[in-house]
């Protein structure tokens, strides 16, 4: 296992990254709320790149995985502004952007922000505007006054620990929503969601699909797939997503 690599942001926050060199456009992988790069999607697709020779980059969000900072402390703005950051500084020239959950909200915000990078997207079971549509939307009156109150709660997951979801958090993720406007996706979109999965649900993908202005994006249901969608055949439908997505790059 290679030793991760260390950028400093604009902002202060250091990141952690692995980067494989290679042939355009590149692919990018960014992962979900409170993963991190080492998970086993990531490093498929690496080694998939890697076996073509083409550039790919995976790295931790500030308060992820190796980089610095505290879950706690972020926000969907500044893991907006470690996407800029990072694939502006440590990749070239077009790229074919993968996110999976957290990280396809993360996808569509730079895709919107920055229309001349982007060539391509893949999605896997993407969570845009989750914290308002998800966490608020779902938040008893007991729920919100604590926030209020206390600036935190706490959220089960059927992945993980408990999340700690702060006022921040909501408040800003409100000012990142991209479900409210339009949304131009100017390229090949792919996006994969299981059937099965309890964090996200076939209703958020369907609604992407219908909300985004794309002349080529297509929405496939795994059924019996469940959040991580990262076991064998799930892993092969990301590469046939990516390699669709790739062909369609001149």
């Amino acid at each position: 296992m290679t030793t991760a690599e260390f950028i400093d942001t604009a902002q202060g926050r250091r990141l952690a990254y692995h980067r494989s060199e290679g042939t355009g456009p590149w692919v990018v992988f960014l992962g979900g709320l409170k993963s991190d790069m080492e998970g086993t999607k990531a490093i498929h697709l690496e080694a998939w790149c890697r076996a073509q020779g083409r550039g790919f980059l995976r790295f931790d969000y500030s308060g992820h995985g190796e980089s610095s900072g505290a879950f706690e402390d972020g926000c969907i703005g500044d893991w907006a502004e470690d996407t800029a950051f990072a694939l502006e500084a440590l990749t070239t020239g077009p790229l074919v952007i993968v996110g999976s959950s957290m990280g396809g909200w993360q996808a569509l915000l730079f895709a919107r922000d920055h229309p001349g990078r982007v060539a391509g997207l893949v999605t896997i079971a993407a969570a845009p505007d989750f914290t308002e549509d998800g966490y608020w939307a779902s938040f008893t009156d007991a729920q919100k006054q604590a926030l209020a109150r206390d600036g935190r709660v706490e959220m089960p997951s059927d992945y993980m620990e408990p999340y700690i979801i702060t006022q921040r958090l909501i408040e800003d993720g409100r000012n990142r929503l991209v479900l409210r406007a339009p949304l131009p996706l100017p390229f090949a979109v792919r996006c994969l969601q299981g059937t099965d999965d309890t964090a996200v649900s076939t209703e958020t993908a369907v609604r992407l699909l219908n909300h985004a202005d794309s002349p080529d994006m297509r929405l496939l249901l795994v059924r019996g797939a469940d959040h991580r969608f990262s076991d064998g055949p799930c892993l092969g439908l990301i590469e046939d997503a990516v390699e669709q997505v790739l062909e369609t790059v001149a």
